[in-house]
């Protein structure tokens, strides 16, 4: 992956992110489901730059620790979920009730980045197997 594939794929998780937003965003209007618009923005952000660390953290290691890449990837997937107990669960659970609502304000935008990041990655990996 050269800096110019690595910067496209940083944007394809953007781009695929904000369509994902405004998806959700008129499913909660549509349905009237009270979730802040400040909360979907800090989720999605924060899952973009999660996803976009993690493929620009593959590809600075991909020299290094090629045959590890795979299990840094889980590791940073796993991480990635760590982040949602630390960042979003308390002001969540605040009120000592978990809704579905704030669950999925957090779980769509995670989903949306895993994937995105998962078809790139894998991408990214069969091509350095290709040049053993």
């Amino acid at each position: 992956m050269t800096l110019r594939k690595l910067v496209i794929n940083c944007l394809t998780v953007v781009f695929i992110a904000v369509i994902a937003f405004a998806f959700h965003f008129l499913v909660n209007s549509l349905f009237e489901i009270a979730v802040e618009v400040n909360q979907l923005v800090y989720s999605y952000s924060i899952n973009i730059l999660l996803a976009c660390g993690v493929i620009v953290l593959l590809f600075l290691l991909k020299k290094r620790l090629r045959d590890q890449l795979g299990f840094i990837f889980m590791f940073a997937s796993m991480l990635k979920f760590v982040f949602f107990f630390i960042l979003f669960y308390p002001e969540y659970n605040a009120d000592g009730d978990l809704t579905r609502s704030e669950f999925l304000t957090f779980f769509i935008p995670y989903v949306v980045c895993l994937i995105v990041e998962s078809v790139i990655l894998s991408k990214f990996l069969n091509s350095l197997d290709n040049y053993k």
